[in-house]
């Protein structure tokens, strides 16, 4: 699915003193990773110490991108997309497990979630092909559109068959994924408080020193404009973001987004401006919160109201903008 840089700005607001308590001592560990940045700030000592925390970390990290990156030929799912037709290709386990999250969200979602898209986002321009400032022909968005679906896609255990020209992007999930690796593997160090972030997405378990919460803002969505719309406590939560105020084209005096809906091959035209899922696992919340996108303000909210999931909207009207949220969000939000 096609997404931006998530839409959170992580508050960096600390109570810290001259104690030397470990438990009320912030710690940040960070590099690069999948093309953007990951960070995990927590507080505690790991059982094996901070360098063989960061040395795992790295680890699960640099596995995920061998595994998930499209933009690495060598990577797992690379090769399977380059596959000639009838290829039959044995997966990695963490691959299966974001693959089936995926087909769950697809089934579900009636295909407005689907990780074949990427020939339509790279008709339109939102690709890594060349950008394009006008949209492409009738003709070509159906040619594009004879490649996408999710049920092209054959799984049995962890072998994929490849039917043939299949293009399947995983950027849509597979950091939500990272995030939930990373936090198991913080567990598994002894960390109890942290808060995990990667390319924007993040979860949050116990609390920051002195019981603060991990707090988290969703940005306001004006492009050019770096305010607060909405303040989330992240207590053994995730958060993801997605929006389409930044990734656009215009032409002939129309605003064509970045979100292609993969029923219709077009980019969307509702009014959704942004959509915050949260959720107990990131990737679930990342995969959501592009499903969301695709699906609007009505079809998304009915959607997530019908399976209670916590998912906060912010809509353009004439007026402005307007904030919905599910009862689930709120609940979360007001602490019930």
């Amino acid at each position: 699915m096609p997404r931006i840089l998530p839409l959170l700005i992580v508050s960096l607001a600390l109570l810290l003193t001259g104690c030397d308590d470990s438990k009320n001592r912030l710690s940040v560990l960070s590099g690069p990773t999948m093309g953007t940045t990951w960070s995990v700030k927590y507080t505690g000592t790991p059982d094996e110490g901070v360098e063989a925390l960061k040395g795992d970390i790295e680890a699960a990290l640099e596995q995920v991108n061998a595994e998930m990156s499209t933009y690495r030929p060598d990577s797992s799912l690379s090769r399977f997309n380059d596959a000639e037709p009838g290829t039959l290709m044995n997966l990695p386990a963490d691959t299966v497990k974001v693959l089936l999250a995926a087909f769950s969200l697809s089934e579900q979602t009636g295909g407005a979630y689907d990780v074949t898209v990427g020939p339509l986002v790279n008709l339109w321009g939102f690709g890594p092909d060349p950008d394009r400032f006008e949209p492409p022909e009738a003709s070509e968005v159906e040619t594009a559109k004879e490649r996408v679906g999710w049920q092209k896609l054959l799984l049995s255990e962890q072998q994929l068959l490849q039917p043939g020209g299949v293009y399947v992007d995983l950027s849509s999930i597979a950091k939500g994924f990272a995030v939930d690796k990373v936090a198991a593997l913080l567990d598994s160090h002894g960390v109890n408080n942290y808060l995990v972030e990667v390319g924007g997405e993040l979860l949050g378990k116990g609390s920051k020193p002195y019981k603060q919460p991990w707090r988290v803002a969703v940005e306001r969505p004006i492009a050019g404009v770096r305010e607060v719309e909405q303040v989330v406590d992240l207590k053994n939560m995730a958060v993801a973001t997605s929006g389409d105020y930044r990734n656009f084209f215009e032409s002939d005096g129309r605003l064509y987004s970045h979100t292609i809906d993969p029923r219709t091959g077009y980019p969307v035209e509702h009014q959704l401006a942004s959509v915050s899922v949260l959720h107990k696992s990131a990737m679930m919340a990342d995969g959501l919160a592009t499903a969301m996108t695709v699906l609007g303000p009505d079809e998304g909210m009915a959607f997530a109201k019908d399976h209670e999931l916590a998912v906060f909207f912010i809509v353009r009207t004439n007026k402005g903008v307007e904030e919905l949220s599910t009862p689930a969000f709120d609940a979360i939000v007001e602490g019930k």
